[in-house]
């Protein structure tokens, strides 16, 4: 059925004290996963450059409500998670299709996706969620792109980043895989105080969508090979 909802909730001063207040509580449960975790993270970080600059928006899809890059304050974080699956008798189109019929069965627990637009079990351009996260990064966001094996998510207004994130799968010489880029930038100088101040706050977001990694491969009926690698490439002359 087609859902429509108030995509944001509350003013943004209480939806940053709200943030707040659950951030210790975000904190306590990503670091306990990530103290317990078993497959190996494979992390780097090095100075970016223009390249790391984000693609443009498709057509179509920009309006005011749109958090672009260039609309963020402080540096630029270009990162990509991926991770090879093995043992998976999937396809990438079979695997994209799961991921995007419930977002909520590969994000974190305390990751939550409430759907404001759009049909349930779809992941269309034009469909919107508001994303309860841990932290600094709750809010809304819209699908600006889609297809058999990857969408993308770009921040809207009242979301305390500014940028966006793409979902992919499919295959190179060793199997089927799962990546996540993003290109995030903090929505205004509070979340950049907070992201860039308080760095804990990079690590629960990298903690997550590296756990998203591996609910991923074990969505696919596989599991990691050679466990989930991140790259981060940090611009601050955006």
């Amino acid at each position: 059925m087609v859902r429509r909802r108030s995509p944001v909730t509350g003013t943004a001063g209480s939806r940053r004290v709200g943030a707040l207040l659950r951030w210790p509580v975000g904190i306590v449960l990503v670091s306990w996963r990530y103290f317990w975790r078993t497959t190996p993270i494979h992390r780097s970080e090095t100075g970016g450059d223009r390249d790391d600059l984000p693609p443009g928006l498709p057509a179509g899809v920009t309006d005011d409500r749109i958090q672009q890059v260039q609309d963020g304050y402080g540096p630029l974080l270009h990162r990509t998670y991926g991770v090879r699956i093995t043992g998976s008798p999937m396809s990438p189109e079979q695997l994209m299709a799961r991921l995007a019929a419930n977002p909520d069965g590969w994000s974190p627990e305390f990751a939550v996706f409430r759907r404001t637009a759009g049909t349930d079990g779809a992941m269309d351009v034009g469909d919107e969620f508001l994303i309860r996260m841990p932290g600094p990064w709750d809010g809304p966001v819209r699908v600006i792109a889609s297809d058999p094996t990857g969408f993308t998510f770009a921040t809207l207004r009242g979301h305390l980043e500014a940028g966006r994130i793409e979902f992919r799968t499919g295959r190179d010489e060793s199997g089927l895989r799962f990546d996540i880029e993003s290109w995030a930038r903090p929505g205004d100088r509070m979340s950049h105080i907070l992201y860039n101040r308080v760095r804990v706050a990079k690590e629960v977001q990298l903690n997550m969508w590296t756990h998203a990694c591996i609910r991923a491969a074990k969505l696919a009926d596989g599991r990691p090979d050679g466990g989930v690698t991140v790259r981060t490439r940090r611009l601050d002359d955006v």
